[in-house]
């Protein structure tokens, strides 16, 4: 059996549990109720990392990461990474990505799954019409968060 670590952090968006393996970060979420933290050096990381991104410091996790998935999830997950911080695409341009330009949908359903919000940052993906559509936290994070990015850093 594999013990899992959790710890939490505050944000200006609220509540964020990490979960973590002794091998790398398991999934990061926004949650309405925190659990007792029970901490390792992964989720030390994590939550420093995530911390340095909210005071903006920080445009880019360097993480050791194990995450669940199918090879198509992970593909999508792998194309969310290299959007760069402040910018955004749509979901037929991550499907392109992937080499799968008519998988917008499955591109949603995939970015829907992501178990590591703003480490893999499928906030950064909008609508064709450039509209904000789904995001597992609600749009109006997805909003704060984009403008967030879109403010001068340092």
């Amino acid at each position: 059996m594999t013990d899992y670590y959790y710890d939490n952090l505050s944000t200006v968006l609220g509540a964020m549990e990490v979960k973590a393996s002794s091998c790398g970060v398991k999934s990061i979420h926004f949650v309405d109720s925190i659990k007792t933290p029970r901490a390792n050096a992964i989720t030390d990381i994590a939550k420093q990392q995530l911390l340095e991104y909210f005071a903006k410091e920080r445009t880019v996790f360097d993480l050791p990461m194990e995450v669940d998935g199918t090879d198509f999830q992970q593909s999508v997950w792998q194309a969310l990474v290299r959007i760069p911080y402040g910018q955004t695409c749509t979901y037929g341009d991550i499907a392109k990505t992937i080499n799968n330009p008519k998988g917008m949908r499955a591109v949603g359903l995939a970015n829907g799954k992501n178990p590591l919000t703003i480490v893999v940052p499928c906030h950064r993906v909008v609508g064709a019409n450039g509209k904000l559509t789904g995001y597992a936290h609600g749009t109006e994070r997805k909003a704060k968060l984009l403008a967030m990015e879109s403010e001068s850093l340092f």
